[in-house]
């Protein structure tokens, strides 16, 4: 291909035009957005800690740290929420057309995919409410999407430049969210179907692992510092923790096994607070299913068992992150050893319900502006200078009822793709078209490995699956208009053949002659 990318962006009438169409309609929607919606939104929680880390700059935090570094950055030239959101907003359409323009550079569908495709994602509800709020979720959607439009050209027509690139970018997301620790995977991927030198896929792959690792090495380097001992995510001995428990609620006491001492005393806590909580009116939130509650509601198990640890050793000095940090290690150990042994339990009342979730993952936070409250933290009021604790919408109570069709298309989306991806295998699809191949490989990567990390570990909600749900659907679009343009292809041949066939049998005249003669 002679034409480079930016000439096909910018010279090429048709992509010119359409450019220049998105920045008028992102301008108007966003300004319409902003008149609905004058204050940012918050995650009472984990937006609130976000902030606190920018403003005490932090190291570590109970999240990754690459959020509250972009808000410190970003504090240091601007205060506005409003302009927050704006850039926020610009990125998250940057990073989304750079994939899609990236796909149309290398494989051509059709004018009505490629129109479909982009208005689809131009006009997204979704894209203006990832990026009013004040979390990490917008800003993980623009690197994962700026990522993997690298990996495509990494897989399609490497070069040095990209390869740096990928490794920064790579490491960015590494950063903002722990979802990103299985993009070194995905990334190896990408190196295996590149025709660059061994040599440079060696250094690729790397690259992008070396500066993961140096980030891994730092986070626990400052556990070693506050807790004594080595560890990357306290995170995530707390979730496994929680994750846990959901099946361990469901075994008997009767089927209870001994547990080793040193779990005896969390054991017995967390069998006292299932045996009193047995009553769902009183107790709704023992209605939910693969859920966080556990690790998060102050009064909790696993709160308390903390909470007591610190009391009998007297320790009044210990801050709250110390305290959940100091934990981490020990609920991983512990969560794990119950997985082990109520294996059947744990996939009926945790990865089964989490499954569904994954399939249609629930709208959660998004679902209401400011999490329903009209008030925001001290904190929130002064790092971006509000007058008052107030905030307010011009939307009645500020239910953002426009994102309920996400879990439905969703799940559609996710059947789609597995009818598909069988499909694509009986018609021997790598055989058709080699660009679309690869196009799919690497689609079909994040899809397969993001539904097991998110099945088997994590937590599914619409803004955590941003990512993947927006790719997937990009991918069905497109596997649609292939399965088309193969099928025109197919009957054009069939078309081509029969025309040859009938030019070679003679006309009835034309025989009768031959035989008289």
């Amino acid at each position: 291909m002679s034409l480079s990318f930016k000439d096909f962006l910018f010279r090429d009438k048709k992509n010119r035009v359409i450019l220049l169409i998105v920045l008028g309609l992102v301008i108007i929607q966003f300004s319409f957005f902003k008149y609905l919606y004058p204050f940012a939104s918050y995650i009472h929680g984990d937006s609130f800690s976000y902030i606190d880390a920018a403003r005490q700059n932090l190291d570590i935090s109970t999240y990754p740290i690459g959020y509250s570094r972009f808000l410190r950055l970003w504090s240091v030239f601007f205060r506005s929420d409003t302009i927050l959101v704006a850039f926020q907003y610009l990125c998250i359409q940057a990073a989304i057309l750079f994939l899609l323009f990236t796909i149309f550079y290398f494989y051509t569908p059709s004018k009505a995919t490629q129109y479909g495709l982009i208005g689809f994602m131009v006009l997204n509800p979704l894209l203006l409410h990832l990026a009013n709020l004040v979390s990490s979720d917008c800003l993980f959607v623009v690197l994962s999407m700026t990522w993997f439009a690298l990996l495509l050209w990494i897989v399609l027509r490497p070069s040095n430049k990209i390869i740096l690139w990928h490794a920064v970018v790579l490491f960015l997301a590494f950063t903002v969210r722990y979802n990103a620790i299985v993009y070194p995977l995905i990334a190896v991927a990408a190196f295996g179907l590149s025709k660059m030198p061994l040599r440079k896929k060696i250094v690729g792959v790397a690259a992008g692992v070396l500066l993961c690792s140096l980030f891994v090495a730092y986070t626990s380097y400052q556990y070693k510092k506050l807790t004594g001992y080595w560890q990357f995510s306290p995170f995530s001995g707390w979730l496994m923790a929680n994750n846990a428990m959901y099946a361990y609620r469901y075994v008997d006491s009767a089927s209870r096994k001994p547990v080793p001492q040193k779990f005896k005393a969390l054991d017995n806590m967390i069998r006292q607070y299932f045996d009193s909580s047995r009553n769902i009116r009183k107790n709704p939130h023992e209605a939910m299913m693969a859920s966080t509650v556990y690790m998060w509601t102050p009064g909790m198990s696993l709160m308390k068992y903390r909470d007591s640890l610190f009391a009998h050793r007297k320790d009044t000095t210990a801050t709250e992150q110390k305290k959940w940090a100091s934990m981490g290690a020990f609920y991983k150990e512990y969560g794990l050893y119950m997985i082990k042994q109520y294996p059947l339990q744990f996939t009926r009342y945790f990865l089964w319900p989490n499954s569904l979730k994954y399939y249609a993952p629930p709208v959660e936070f998004l679902e209401h502006y400011n999490s329903g409250q009209a008030v925001v933290t001290e904190s929130a009021k002064r790092w971006f200078g509000y007058p008052s604790e107030n905030v307010k919408v011009r939307m009645g109570n500020g239910q953002v009822w426009i994102l309920d069709f996400y879990p439905v298309l969703s799940g559609i989306i996710n059947v789609v793709i597995l009818f598909g991806l069988l499909y694509y295998v009986l018609l021997k699809g790598w055989g058709h078209n080699r660009v679309f191949y690869r196009i799919l490989i690497m689609t079909a990567t994040v899809w397969l490995l993001n539904a097991g990390f998110t099945i088997f570990i994590s937590s599914a909600a619409l803004r955590f699956q941003s990512f993947p749900v927006l790719l997937s659907t990009m991918f069905v679009c497109l596997l649609a208009d292939w399965m088309v343009q193969l099928m025109g292809s197919m009957k054009a041949e069939a078309a081509s053949q029969k025309i040859s066939t009938d030019s070679t049998i003679p006309a009835k005249g034309e025989l009768s002659r031959e035989v008289m003669g």
